[in-house]
């Protein structure tokens, strides 16, 4: 049988992967294999970092340098590596938990310094491994297995979140626009400074089940599909037509030094 062009990037015998069937995160695995055969990534001088999640599995998968440790602390060993080998490209696998729970504070410090590594984060607005709790990114008033009456917080917009804090490139697609996703894949790989790719995900074991009612990835697909809007969509609706829609599209692309320890550069 002749091996997809692609494989080659895979570590040998990785597969069959952890991903639960019609899961998101594998979508991203190949996004991110596709943008960086197309922007010519050196794999010899890449290191993929992954905490504790269905996204952390990603790096695992990838044949490369790959740190693999506790939940929410990706960004320190981001860091540490970056600015011990700066030549290296860091690019950071993180769920939504990972980054805006446990791992918030550490984002908003890695957006404000500008650190020179890439985050991507695969947003299935729920803890997707650990059995559906509802997570800093569930939707107001969907169920959740710790919501089971609906879920009463406003949710996390990372993207703000990202944006306001500092970093220099900001962007969020979905599984349901692949195209868009893996362009802004590999304008983060190619940007220098801290770059933040969210890509709103399917869980169909998890959210799709409590919060849609179905298991079917399809469904999560196309749940996702009716509530996005593109940014310029976005601009002629009003703030109560937004509610609960994710925009999609770049909000931040810009330069400015990057943190390199005690100075900038």
């Amino acid at each position: 049988m002749t091996q997809h062009p692609l494989w080659k990037y895979l570590r040998p015998n990785s597969l069959p992967h952890f991903f639960c069937p019609g899961c998101g995160a594998a979508q991203v695995l190949n996004f991110f294999l596709q943008a960086a055969d197309e922007t010519h990534l050196d794999f010899d001088k890449f290191v993929g970092i992954g905490g504790v999640g269905c996204a952390a599995r990603i790096p695992v998968y990838i044949d490369a340098e790959a740190l693999h440790g506790v939940h929410g602390r990706t960004i320190p060993w981001a860091t540490g590596i970056k600015l011990h080998k700066p030549e290296l490209k860091v690019v950071i696998f993180a769920g939504d938990g990972d980054a805006s729970a446990i791992g918030g504070g550490h984002l908003i410090h890695a957006c404000r310094r500008n650190l020179d590594v890439t985050m991507i984060v695969v947003n299935n607005l729920t803890y997707g491994m650990t059995g559906g709790q509802m997570a800093p990114t569930t939707p107001l008033h969907v169920k959740s297995a710790t919501t089971p009456y609906g879920n009463a917080e406003e949710p996390f917009d990372i993207c703000k979140l990202a944006e306001t804090a500092g970093a220099t490139y900001v962007a969020r697609w979905s599984t349901a626009k692949p195209k868009g996703a893996k362009k802004a894949i590999k304008e983060a790989i190619n940007h220098t400074g801290f770059s933040l790719v969210e890509i709103v995900t399917q869980c169909p074991t998890n959210f799709g089940r409590r919060a849609l009612g179905t298991g079917s990835a399809v469904d999560g697909l196309e749940w996702i599909k009716k509530n996005s809007v593109t940014i310029k969509k976005a601009e002629t609706m009003s703030q109560a037509e937004l509610e609960g829609k994710f925009v999609q599209g770049t909000f931040v692309n810009k330069q400015k030094p990057v943190f390199m320890g005690s100075s900038v550069c």
